[in-house]
């Protein structure tokens, strides 16, 4: 292997920006660069093929599916994954080797130290097989060893020795991040939960209060409320997907405010304005609902009169935006601060949940520059911004 190749697989795997790869390959061109620029592009290429299935987790499905890449990138005749109990998967020649290969990696998942077993232990009565030799890695979560990474052969250089190590700590980088995507979605999970804490109770007991009170005046209208109120409660408390569309999320608001404007009768006006270009957007599930509740409960319920909410979507390019506004009792601009920048007080009190829930959960899925945008104070009433791109890698509704 010419030495600009070496150093094009080697700093692949250890996750060496492409721009500065480039700029070796630039000042090295006496070396080759078009076969160099070749190789890079075939590993990098390999590398993220094999990174898909592995974020995943450690799992035999995603074994099986990065396994080929994984033996291309390491140019063994076989390679095997195990987690900490089983063989997950054994690629390649000699596949007679997949009944011996957990006994081979048994020592490292024991000890997380590397092994290099000779013919003694590998070889086979086989004549024509390939496989002499093993190394054996472990591969790491948090520095637990979680499972382990055996390339096969009739040799055991050192170069194969790094390579196998280097490669190792590519997977257990790939491993890591799904650890990271797991507890995010763990953390969604019980984010939503809380918000479905909230909404219950006071929601549910004021619904059937409401519904109650028709029952003998107006039959048919309650039996029509009561509808409303099973499509509602389903849609909050389903349990599949992270996501869901804006226009499922306004039609859940929409029973929700038809069934307090039952409540409060004109003394609730509420107006919206969509545009219906932005309907089909991707959004987190429960993200404009306990808006909507704050305005009527926060800025209105206390209120004397007539309360206003006004609901707007608009498409603004690649994002849209979106603003839930009341002209109720408005809050102190110190406790909103309070509230989104996490304080546990303040979150655990009245509102708290639902603002403060939202804020963080649009600032996981979208970054930093997602977060909701609060116009308040008292007396002023109270509007929230939210901005959405329109899409966003890993958001869509299943």
């Amino acid at each position: 292997m010419e030495p600009v190749v070496l150093v094009f697989v080697v700093a692949a795997l250890v996750g060496v920006p492409g721009l500065v790869l480039w700029r070796v390959l630039q000042g090295r061109r006496d070396l080759g660069s078009t076969r160099a620029e070749r190789a890079t592009f075939e590993t990098l290429h390999t590398a993220s093929l094999a990174a898909p299935p592995l974020r995943a987790g450690l799992t035999a499905a995603g074994a099986l599916k990065s396994s080929r890449h994984l033996r291309e990138l390491l140019g063994s005749p076989a390679i095997a994954i195990t987690d900490s109990e089983q063989l997950l998967v054994y690629d390649g020649a000699g596949d007679h080797h997949a009944a011996e290969a957990f006994g081979h990696a048994a020592n490292t998942l024991k000890d997380g130290r590397t092994q290099v077993l000779g013919p003694d232990v590998v070889a086979c009565d086989v004549p024509e097989c390939l496989i002499r030799y093993a190394v054996v890695v472990p591969l790491t979560t948090d520095d637990r060893v979680v499972g382990s990474l055996a390339a096969y052969g009739d040799h055991a250089s050192a170069g194969l020795v790094r390579a196998t190590q280097e490669v190792a700590r590519w997977v257990d980088s790939q491993l890591e991040l799904a650890e990271l995507d797991r507890s995010r979605t763990l953390l969604m999970e019980a984010e939503v939960r809380a918000l479905r804490a909230q909404i219950s109770p006071h929601f549910i007991y004021n619904s059937l209060t409401t519904i109650a009170s028709f029952v003998r005046t107006d039959p048919e209208r309650a039996r029509e409320l009561l509808i409303e109120f099973a499509d509602f409660t389903r849609y909050s408390f389903r349990r599949h997907g992270e996501f869901t569309t804006l226009a499922e999320e306004l039609r859940s608001i929409d029973r929700y405010l038809m069934l307090e404007r039952a409540r409060f009768g004109d003394q609730l006006q509420v107006t919206l304005r969509i545009a219906p270009e932005v309907l089909p957007v991707a959004l987190p599930f429960l993200c404009l609902q306990p808006l909507v509740e704050n305005a009527v409960r926060h800025g209105l319920e206390s209120k004397d009169g007539v309360g206003r909410i006004t609901i707007i979507a608009e498409d603004a390019g690649s994002e849209c935006h979106i603003s839930v506004e009341d002209d109720g009792i408005g809050m102190d601009p110190e406790r909103l601060r309070r509230i989104l920048s996490g304080d546990s007080d303040e979150r655990s009190g009245t509102g708290g949940v639902g603002l403060g829930n939202v804020d963080e959960r649009l600032r996981q899925v979208y970054g930093d520059e997602y977060g909701l945008v609060v116009e308040t104070g008292r007396g002023a009433g109270t509007k929230v911004n939210v901005r959405l791109p329109k899409y966003h890698p890993g958001v869509s509704v299943r």
